[in-house]
């Protein structure tokens, strides 16, 4: 079932079964939605079928004074379209996991090339800390301000999406390589047939106070966020400030040289006199820019000069103080900020693996790129990886050229074929900028220099990111039309021979698979499931669990509420929508849970629905026990226990919860209990139907996906107790009907009207630009009908933020009404508890249930 309210108690949430096949629905050619004429472009993505040909298309509505419109289906620009797949999951069964860990230069290019040419039943995992993946070559242009974060960081959801892969954001903290396990921080490991390791490198401890007081240039992530707040601090202080930069490597040398050129123009920009000078100074043990032709030193070692950059070769630093560099030659230096560009170390974990590491900790890799002394279904590459046959330089140029080899070996580890070897160069083209948009190109023993070389560099680095963004639909519709369905036939029987006899039946039960009881998820796996979560997550510590999974039966036994209270029930159920399985669990959960929030009752039992798609034991049960160990926490948070529930097969995973909960007679906050003359609070922002809209087609950025799913997975109990003891009359969670349907759900009702200040309604980042682009959720012309409910319609649906007003909301926040002189007090304990965006929208006035926007 779906959760879908038909108005009263925002409990009753019960619709026919077979909305589940129709809630991502079509338009008919015409239909009623509002007397008032208004143009709008809306991207509609129809079925998930239709997703995966690439049928995605936008509708222009025009709405006439005649109460009908006119719905012209136009085309979708081929080079925005979806790619096919692109929920990660493939017709046919999984049958091999590759797992990436970290999203490197190599693995980037990993993920476009399976993008490109998608391998039959293998499945891609992307596992990374970090959702913007920097592009080291381009980091000086960004210090020097010649470059946006966008212009220098691959998109790794939009990639993901591309190549049909899952994307978990989460940090490895270890790998138990016979087990076959990436180990997570905060939450279960995940699984692979096939891994590889490109996590770059961690600043190194070895010098006292490099990694606490300065900041590493590596990884470069940390460091953006840094050195922005150092350009603020220049922008503001109207004191000379002092630069160090320690390393005088080809990075030390660019990063002094751009932050040099940055801090002039920002200072100078601020109105900052000469009394306000900034001050770089680079600090090298040896000689800059060893590896490099000498005539490259003795050049940059003049343009130093000329920018203004103080050079101190020969000067190693032995600690680093606040405020000061202690140096081994006994003298000391002070400084404002000090950036670390020394050779960086290898994450600690990585010798708890069993893995063979070199002497600093680095993996050691063979010739194929394989773990050296196996196992062979592990691969390193980029930072974290030294090849023990063609040792290199730690440089970004080796990890790009490492990606296609990669690629192609793991195809061939998967279909059992022999793997290539692959020799790096021994020469390469470097060229190194000087802060302003001047080079020096070096090559071996040639050494050029001049402003001619930034454009030259500016391209390649150019060229080099489209390829990772604006280029892969037109990649994806070349590739596509090259490779036969006899060729990925062959593929995938190729998978399967080399995955073992239980992948074959796999394939061959996959084309037929029972309904009915026939569907079910098989007793094996779920004990397995069962026996994998805790404890705790399964028993509960409610006494009136008479039955629950500690000794399952044909049902659950709970007691009654004690007198003077009534027992509230809730159902929410959908399929999933985002790529990892533990998140879509926490979400599920959170969202099921929504409802008895809302009332103000206290959730003490759920039974959990789900369905897992078919594949090998090993794969449904991963399936499984990740969505449920990510809704287990957070039942658990909410002193609900899972006492049961449904596991049955179908196409694509979905999960659901049936809560039951309890609350004194008389206390339940209802939708119909508002009051002229309150005021109305919302405590979440807005937009999560619309970026995850975006998402689907790659038109929303990583940051504000991971925001949409931070805010769904944020719990509304203590937002719900804090609206209760502020007075709170009425209470509603703004969900699926956007918050105008929610809304009039409560005006109606409660007899009154509402005026809105749709300037002051939160809005989550990015959602204001995904809907001005026109991608909007499937469910939005069903809700967009909330104007008829509208008293000035015609100045409603001009307003940017109307199609924000309608979107659907997973997990959204409360909608209270609460007493006008305990709003202020109100707001400020809900930021207080965690919800930053909580704020007055409005007020409640006399009328006969309308909504007046203002």
């Amino acid at each position: 079932m779906l959760g879908c309210s038909f108005g009263g108690s925002s409990s009753a949430t019960f619709t026919h079964p077979a909305s589940a096949k129709t809630a991502v629905g079509r338009l008919n050619p015409l239909f009623c939605l509002t007397p008032h004429a208004r143009v709008y472009k809306w991207g509609l993505i129809s079925s998930k079928r239709d997703r995966q040909r690439s049928q995605c298309s936008t509708f222009t509505f025009l709405l006439q004074r005649s109460h009908t419109f006119v719905v012209r289906l136009e085309a979708a620009n081929p080079k925005q379209q979806a790619h096919p797949d692109m929920d990660g999951q493939s017709s046919g069964p999984v049958l091999r996991d590759v797992v990436l860990l970290g999203g490197g230069h190599s693995h980037i290019e990993v993920l476009r090339r399976f993008g490109m040419d998608p391998m039959p039943e293998v499945r891609i995992t992307l596992i990374t800390k970090d959702v913007h993946s920097p592009y080291s070559g381009m980091l000086p242009g960004l210090v020097a301000g010649f470059y946006t974060f966008d212009d220098c960081h691959v998109d790794l959801a939009q990639l993901c999406t591309f190549a049909s892969a899952r994307l978990i954001h989460a940090e490895a903290v270890g790998i138990d390589k016979q087990g076959m396990m990436v180990m997570l921080r905060d939450r279960p490991p995940i699984a692979f047939d096939v891994l590889s390791v490109d996590i770059g490198i961690t600043p190194s401890k070895a010098i006292p106070g490099s990694s606490d007081v300065a900041t590493p240039v590596k990884p470069i992530s940390g460091f953006v966020e840094r050195f922005n707040k150092l350009l603020d601090h220049a922008c503001t202080s109207n004191k000379p400030l002092q630069i160090c930069v320690v390393g005088g490597g080809a990075g030390g040398v660019e990063v002094s040289m751009a932050l040099n050129h940055r801090l002039k123009v920002e200072r100078q920009k601020a109105g900052k006199g000469d009394a306000a000078k900034c001050s770089v100074s680079l600090f090298s043990k040896g000689r800059i820019l060893p590896g490099h032709t000498p005539s490259a030193r003795t050049k940059f070692l003049r343009l130093a000069k000329e920018e203004g950059v103080t050079l101190r070769e020969g000067v190693g630093v032995r600690e680093v103080r606040q405020g000061s560099l202690l140096l081994e030659d006994g003298s000391a230096e002070a400084f404002d900020e000090c950036l670390w560009c020394t050779q960086a170390s290898a994450p600690a974990w990585l010798a708890k693996t069993g893995l063979q590491t070199d002497e600093l900790g680095f993996l050691s890799i063979n010739e194929n790129l394989q773990a050296a002394g196996g196992p062979p279904n592990i691969f390193a590459v980029g930072d974290v990886a030294t090849s023990m046959v063609y040792p290199r330089p730690k440089a970004g140029v080796f990890a790009v050229r490492q990606g296609p080899p990669l690629t192609d070996n793991i195809r061939r580890l998967l279909k059992g074929q022999e793997l290539r070897a692959f020799k790096p160069q021994t020469s390469w083209l470097s060229l190194i900028t000087s802060g302003s948009k001047y080079a020096v190109a070096t090559k071996g023993w040639l050494c050029l220099e001049g402003a001619w070389l930034w454009p030259v560099k500016d391209y390649i680095d150019r060229k080099f990111m489209s390829m990772y963004s604006t280029g892969l639909d037109a990649m994806a519709d070349k590739m596509m039309t090259t490779k036969s369905t006899a060729s990925s036939k062959a593929e995938e029987q190729g998978v399967a021979a080399a995955a073992g006899p239980e992948a074959l039946a796999a394939v061959s039960a996959a084309k037929m698979r029972c309904g009915g009881c026939g569907g079910k998820v098989g007793a094996s796996i779920l004990t397995r499931v069962l026996q994998r979560l805790p404890p705790a997550a399964t028993l509960g510590a409610n006494p009136n669990i008479l039955v629950g999974l500690d000794a399952p039966d044909d049902a659950a036994v709970i007691r009654p509420p004690p007198p003077g209270h009534v027992m509230v029930q809730t159902v929410d159920f959908f399929r999933s929508f985002v790529d990892d399985p533990y998140v879509f669990g926490a979400i599920a959960a959170n969202h099921a849970l929504g409802d008895c929030h809302a009332m103000g009752a206290q959730a003490q039992t759920a039974l959990a629905l789900a369905v897992v798609p078919f594949g090998l034991d090993s794969k449904m049960e991963e399936e499984l026990f990740q969505m449920l160990a990510g809704a287990v926490p957070v039942l658990q948070a909410a002193g609900c226990a899972l006492v049961g529930g449904h596991t049955c097969e179908g196409q694509e995973a979905s999960l659901g919860f049936s809560v039951t909960g309890t609350a004194k007679e008389g206390s339940l906050m209802s939708k119909g209990g508002m009051q002229a003359g309150q005021g109305i609070i919302l405590t979440k922002a807005l937009g999560t139907g619309t970026i995850m809209a975006a998402a689907m087609r790659r038109k929303a950025k990583a940051r504000w996906i991971s925001g949409a799913l931070d805010s769904m997975q944020q719990s509304s109990a203590d937002a719900a107790r804090i609206l209760q003891s502020s007075g709170a009359t009425a209470c509603t969670d703004v969900t699926g009907f956007g918050l105008m349907g929610h809304l009039v759900e409560m005006t109606r009702p409660s007899q009154v009207s509402a005026e809105l200040d749709v300037s002051s309604i939160p809005m989550l980042p990015g959602a204001a630009e995904c809907a001005a682009a026109g991608v909007l959720s499937s469910l939005h012309s069903q809700n967009a009908k909330a104007s008829a409910a509208v008293e000035n319609p015609e100045q409603a649906i001009q307003h940017e933020s109307w199609p924000l007003l309608v979107d659907p909301q997973t997990g959204g926040g409360l909608l209270a009404t609460i007493p006008e002189g305990a709003t202020a007090d109100c707001i400020q304990q809900l930021h207080e508890a965690g919800y930053p965006t909580a704020c007055l929208i409005g007020h409640v006035t006399q009328g006969p249930g309308r909504v007046r926007l203002l």
